[in-house]
């Protein structure tokens, strides 16, 4: 029996996430297994070069299906600038995400942002989640298209969960890898709303980025 791309990403996670050092894939083996002790649960950072194959300077085109199957393309949201979170439903992490993504979606509005959710899942899990714990933002779900999407992002493995943040003209500023934090979230929603508004361009709001977060990173207690 050929097994789907999916079906073989699990079962090579399952084996070789044991071996891999990254703190988030720790995160990620010890959501199927027994929690992880907090000394190795560590804070998401932006998508460097070893993360990913090159983020994009432009956000890519891919139209998905929604819990009713009818399909949507990204472009639907133009005009908006986006938090765009790959996640799934066996993801500790991402399931951690949920209420904060919840809280920025509604703050966040006014301010002309969007949260679309992509569950690389199957269609039927995705589905008994979000029964049991709703989602307050939009959500697509892809199994093999939805990895195709996170490949245009510029990640290439199941680093989940990931979130790319887009400026309203379709720039994507960064693509933070692991768990967002809420300081995280705001220290970048700030320069996005920066560029939005004009006063920084997309190249410069890259380096911005990458320095709020490092000073965060340099004030945290952990």
């Amino acid at each position: 029996m050929k097994l789907r791309p999916l079906t073989l990403a699990y079962v090579g996670f399952a084996l070789l996430g044991i071996l891999v050092l990254g703190a988030f894939l720790r995160e990620h083996v010890a959501s199927r297994a027994t929690p992880a002790p907090a000394a190795m649960q560590t804070k998401g950072a932006p998508a460097s070069p070893d993360q990913t194959g090159g983020i994009p300077s432009v956000r890519p085109l891919f139209t998905l299906p929604d819990l009713t199957g009818h399909r949507h393309s990204i472009t639907e949201w133009d005009g908006h600038a986006l938090m765009v979170n790959f996640w799934a439903t066996w993801c500790a992490p991402c399931r951690r995400e949920i209420p904060l993504l919840n809280a920025l979606s509604t703050e966040y509005a006014s301010k002309n942002v969007k949260i679309v959710g992509i569950a690389v899942d199957f269609m039927e899990d995705v589905q008994k989640f979000t029964a049991r714990t709703p989602l307050h933002y939009d959500l697509l779900v892809g199994e093999e298209d939805g990895l195709e999407a996170a490949r245009g992002f510029g990640v290439d493995s199941l680093a989940f969960p990931f979130t790319a943040f887009t400026d309203q003209s379709g720039h994507v500023l960064t693509v933070h890898i692991g768990e967002l934090h809420e300081d995280q979230a705001r220290a970048i929603l700030t320069v996005v709303d920066k560029v939005n508004r004009g006063e920084v361009t997309a190249p410069q709001a890259r380096p911005l980025i990458e320095r709020a977060l490092a000073a965060l990173k340099r004030t945290d207690p952990s």
